[in-house]
């Protein structure tokens, strides 16, 4: 499945793309979200054949429920009946066509990568949540952890394809694929599980912006008001860092990770480029041109003068300074004034602003906003003394 591989080139790329387009992103603890084409798929018939064979045994061998309080249900408690009984049945339109929810789901599994958030936000508990990277306690990032409580909710695990068998067993009432890259086979073959509601059509895969990530879930769960004051609350945070830094209005800014002797670079219509321009930040010239419609683009080292940007927000190792030590060792990149003048902002992928920064959720964004606006400032204060602090991350 294209959710969880790593980095590929593209053979048809056009003439202004002399680059390789990533497809997917990445998996833990491959270098930092980027991706490569899919690995084959079992067939659909196989794939069919197997989700019938585990519904059949979950029906006759299991009771709905039995397991809540092991697996981390979040409905049959406080947060079904603080959902809004009357605004179902929900009809979601999305990339395969409209999922119709009858009633307030009492067990969500999230396939999607980051789609745990909002479903926490909103105080429902996943019953099953797939761990994109980090390899943190039930596939929960530290901002949001607390919103476990004491339930433990299954794990499933990042792999090249939707683990359909292990999403059956957990009998979900629904399938949230939002932040996600199914195909059409991976959609019927959740379908025949629970109602499923895969990305959007109008954005490309992995592009959904956070705003109706949030608010999409929120009418899933039956809590469209919570989500929408859980939108305004991160915008309005967003309006305060505009108005306290006026000065990254129209400065180009971008956001890239190293990969395998090249550059990824994320697309305006990338969430992490999203972050960027909601702050004011616009991206380099060109960069619509190379990543098509996709949501990265490859760069080689020789086009890396692409990079001399105001603010370039690098995501890379543990080892921050090692790794930008091994990037200005490149003779083109390493001369460029977005390293001779202090412009870089590197984030570490695994620390919590790195996860954050990758995450791109109602819950990652304070976090995110609270540790890299600061980073930003320094950046592009036109002041090549100033040091940008990675040690917040």
């Amino acid at each position: 499945m294209s959710t969880y591989t790593d980095n590929p080139t593209d053979p048809e790329a056009g003439p202004m793309r002399s680059v390789a387009v990533s497809s997917a992103p990445a998996d833990a603890p491959r270098p930092p979200r980027t991706a490569r084409r899919r690995r084959p798929r079992r067939s659909a018939g196989v794939r069919l054949l197997a989700v019938l064979a585990v519904l059949v045994v979950a029906i006759t061998a299991c009771g709905a429920g039995d397991d809540d309080a092991a697996s981390g249900t979040g409905g049959d408690g406080d947060e079904a009946t603080s959902s809004d009984e009357g605004a179902f049945p929900v009809e979601i339109d999305h990339k395969y066509g409209t999922t119709t929810i009858e009633a307030v789901p009492e067990r969500v599994v999230t396939v999607g990568l980051t789609d745990q958030d909002p479903v926490l936000a909103l105080g429902v508990v996943p019953v099953g949540i797939t761990d994109w990277f980090g390899e943190h306690p039930h596939a929960v990032w530290p901002w949001a952890q607390d919103l476990l409580g004491d339930a433990e909710p299954a794990v499933i695990p990042s792999s090249d394809s939707v683990n359909v068998e292990l999403v059956a067993s957990l009998e979900p009432d629904v399938i949230l694929a939002l932040y996600a890259g199914l195909t059409d086979q991976e959609y019927e073959n959740l379908s025949q599980i629970a109602p499923t509601v895969a990305q959007p059509g109008e954005h490309v895969d992995f592009g959904i912006p956070w705003q109706e990530q949030t608010r999409t879930i929120g009418q899933v769960l039956g809590k469209p008001d919570e989500a929408d004051a859980l939108v305004q609350d991160v915008e309005d945070q967003f309006a305060q860092a505009r108005a306290d830094h006026p000065e990254f209005e129209g400065a180009v800014g971008t956001v890239a990770t190293p990969y395998d002797g090249a550059v990824s670079v994320y697309a305006p219509e990338d969430v992490r480029g999203r972050f960027m321009s909601e702050l004011g930040f616009v991206p380099f010239e060109g960069l619509e041109d190379l990543v098509g419609d996709e949501f990265a683009a490859e760069l080689s080292l020789e086009q890396t003068e692409l990079l001399d940007v105001d603010a370039l927000v690098w995501i890379v190792s543990d080892d921050i300074e090692d790794d930008l030590a091994t990037l200005h060792d490149q003779p083109l990149y390493g001369g460029l004034s977005v390293v001779t003048e202090g412009r870089e902002v590197p984030v570490s992928n695994d620390g919590t602003l790195g996860g954050a920064t990758s995450f791109q959720t109602v819950l990652s964004l304070p976090v995110l906003l609270d540790g890299i606006v600061p980073m930003l400032a320094a950046a592009v204060d036109g002041d090549p003394a100033t040091p940008v602090d990675s040690s917040a991350d």
